[in-house]
């Protein structure tokens, strides 16, 4: 008799669920093996895409442009006669022999000359440069690219050593030439390709090419916006273009830091967004016309913004003066703090000088300050810089040392006498006068010097002891930490925010 096996309803059940759940296993392989799939090929798609926006060669792009890259090289004629420095040592038999080649065709006078790189900017002829590479300059010569005009004189048009700019024009038409292109920003965003061309170290054209490695770089000057590039930069590339990919100039070759001289990657090109409106003024006045607001200014820091009343943070340009000129006939005050200039939100002073200096002469500015806790708007009329300034800020001297009579804050103060006005001749008639200073102050570590004269206090005229000790009580019973000094050095006002004492 045959024996049936029976199956358990229950462990039939157990390998149907086992069966299901292995099913289910190698479903989610698969989509997971899918997904990893499709990510590797987008991923391949986009570094496909990154490769082909990184240029292949920039020969295309040098083609186009070269022709409008000039060779600069100026003679200048130089007074006394001076040795060949270096070449030989002195009271060498080859001494005079190298003195005869140096020396220019009159008697004590010699021939210098210098070699630089430059821009055509239009059909007629006008040209960019750097103002060192052409100044002091007797004579100046274009050399065109390769096959072009050789040895063409040039006529300085203008120049503005504030930005290290030149312009000069040769008595061509017909000359290719270049545009100028977005440097900001959004134009020209750090890790973007970039290519230099000029005439380093006489060697002729040449290019070289990089990327932006950085951005708004201040080196010395007022108005100084410079890109950096690690585009290779030698001397003679002073003046040549920087060019972005689509054959637009976004810098002038200006500057390299560099310890022996040569290119180290760290090049510095003079923004478009300067450059452009110095041209245009150069072209059409000869000069420059910047914008004149006639103030000082000093930047507010971390250590004043708790003694401002109202400022949230470290920004903007701090009033220090206000002489004769566009700002007092606007009603601006020393203590103001600039927050908004025609506009644009103030970050810093070197921000405002920039955006004042670049706009026109006469026009009518709204501006924005923060002044004891409100905001106020004011209308100014700017002036000129150039034959303003000098007048509204006259040259001062500094001054050291004298007696004491009240300290406070680590400082000892005197009000003004006769005596003290000579001894450190002060410019000013009220405030105190600094006679001595703890070094381990406070006071002492914020630069303060003997001789400086306290003129306010919490934005209120001081001119006595008393004035500054009602100061220090109503600061402090209104809370505040800090007390923010206005200290003149001759003739040179600043803010200082000193800590109260407890």
């Amino acid at each position: 008799m045959s024996k049936t096996k029976e199956i358990c309803p229950v462990k039939s059940k157990a390998i149907a669920i086992q069966q299901d759940q292995q099913h289910a296993r190698r479903l989610l392989m698969a989509f997971v093996t899918t997904l990893a799939t499709a990510f590797a090929l987008v991923l391949a798609q986009v570094t496909f895409a990154n490769a082909q926006n990184r240029p292949a060669t920039f020969a295309d792009l040098a083609e186009q442009v070269s022709p409008s890259v000039v060779n600069i090289t100026t003679s200048t004629t130089i007074a006394g006669r001076t040795g060949p420095q270096g070449l030989v040592p002195e009271g060498s038999p080859f001494e005079d022999f190298f003195n005869d080649l140096d020396r220019g065709p009159g008697q004590g006078q010699r021939r210098s000359s210098a070699l630089g790189s430059g821009f055509v900017i239009s059909e007629d002829g006008f040209i960019v440069t750097n103002n060192h590479v052409i100044e002091g300059a007797d004579e100046i010569l274009i050399e065109f690219y390769p096959g072009g005009e050789p040895g063409v004189p040039a006529e300085l048009i203008g120049t503005d050593p504030n930005t290290d700019i030149a312009v000069l024009k040769v008595d061509l038409d017909g000359l290719p030439f270049v545009e100028f292109g977005d440097s900001t920003a959004e134009g020209s965003r750090v890790g973007d390709w970039v290519m230099a061309m000029g005439n380093p170290l006489g060697q002729g054209f040449s290019v070289s090419a990089g990327i932006v490695s950085a951005r708004d770089r201040a080196l010395s000057g007022t108005y100084d916006d410079y890109i950096q590039t690690d585009a290779a930069i030698n001397r003679g590339n002073s003046g040549g273009p920087l060019f972005n990919m689509v054959g637009e100039v976004i810098g002038v070759n200006t500057a390299i830091l560099s310890p022996n001289g040569g290119s180290i990657g760290i090049g510095f090109a003079m923004s478009s967004a300067v450059v452009t409106n110095v041209v245009d003024q150069l072209i059409e006045f000869g000069e420059t016309r910047r914008g004149w607001l006639g103030v000082r200014i000093q930047d507010v820091t971390p250590d004043m913004v708790e003694a401002i009343e109202g400022l949230d943070l470290a920004r903007g340009a701090l009033v220090t003066d206000v002489p004769a000129g566009p700002a007092e006939n606007a009603g601006m005050l020393a203590g103001d703090v600039i927050l908004n200039f025609d506009g644009i939100e103030i970050e810093d002073t070197r921000e405002l000088v920039r955006i004042v200096g670049n706009s026109p002469v006469g026009k009518e500015v709204p501006v924005a300050v923060l002044r004891d806790g409100d905001m106020e708007d004011l209308i100014v009329v700017l002036g000129r810089r150039e034959t303003s300034e000098a007048v509204a800020f006259p040259a001062s001297t500094e001054e050291e040392a004298a007696p004491e009579q009240s300290e406070i804050l680590g400082l000892t103060l005197s009000e003004i006498t006769p005596d003290l006005t000579d001894q450190f001749s002060l410019s000013v008639d009220t405030g105190l006068v600094i006679t001595a200073i703890n070094p381990d102050s406070e006071a002492a570590s914020k630069g303060l010097l003997e001789g400086d004269v306290i003129t306010e206090a919490g934005q209120e005229p001081v001119a006595s002891v008393s004035d500054l000790e009602e100061r220090i009580e109503a600061a402090t019973e209104a809370g505040r930490k800090s007390l923010l000094l206005l200290v003149r050095r001759g003739g040179d006002p600043r803010f200082v925010a000193l800590v109260l004492e407890e």
